[in-house]
């Protein structure tokens, strides 16, 4: 069974893989949409959210990704503070009193920035402190690839994922959490338990 411990400070790391879905390229000027997230060992756990825009720009082409018109997250979704406020709790209750949370993202670069932003912006702080894990460069490194082969459809077919990726926030942070287990399960590449394991390795 994989250990979730974090070698050095004998803390647990839970996983939590993230997607979102936004009405342009960058946070500040567009808006964060939608977040799905899942703890990536234990998918079934879960947390989705729908923002009100907190701006009027939007790319139409990102809203044609999301299949939604900007008009309608000002209907349906709710206020940025309210959706933050739940998504921090969330991830607090996903690790207790003695985990650190790890977000993990498909592209990280893109997702982490809009969910950095906005914990910053309307709550003074990122539940995930100020890094990401990216599940792209993850790849990259295990298999020895360009990076022009670590688009999701080149990753799926290599990988065989049961989930595939539709656009929908949640559904998509259950896929990338797919994705990673089969990286690590395919590579063997878990972490040493105990941070002693590292010490008796260094001796011999």
């Amino acid at each position: 069974m994989f250990d979730r411990r974090n070698s050095m400070t004998n803390r647990q790391e839970i996983f939590i893989s993230v997607d979102i879905e936004a009405s342009g390229p960058i946070p500040g000027e567009f808006s964060l949409l939608t977040i799905g997230a899942c703890e990536v060992y234990n998918p079934e756990n879960s947390f989705s959210g729908a923002l009100k825009p907190i701006t009027s720009k939007f790319d139409p082409e990102a809203m044609a990704v999301i299949g939604l018109t900007h008009d309608s997250f000002q209907i349906t979704g709710e206020h940025p503070i309210k959706v933050l406020e739940e998504f921090r709790d969330w991830v607090s209750r996903c690790c207790g009193a003695d985990s650190n949370p790890v977000f993990v993202g498909f592209n990280a670069a893109f997702d982490w920035s809009f969910i950095n932003y906005y914990f910053h912006r309307f709550l003074n702080a990122n539940p995930f402190g100020f890094s990401a894990l990216d599940i792209k460069s993850m790849y990259l490194g295990a298999f020895n690839t360009s990076w022009q082969q670590t688009k999701s459809s080149q990753i799926t077919t290599q990988l065989n994922p049961v989930l595939k990726p539709n656009h929908e926030a949640l559904r998509d942070a259950q896929f990338q959490a797919e994705i990673f287990r089969l990286i690590r399960e395919k590579t063997n590449n878990s972490l040493p338990s105990k941070a002693s394991n590292i010490n008796d390795t260094a001796r011999k």
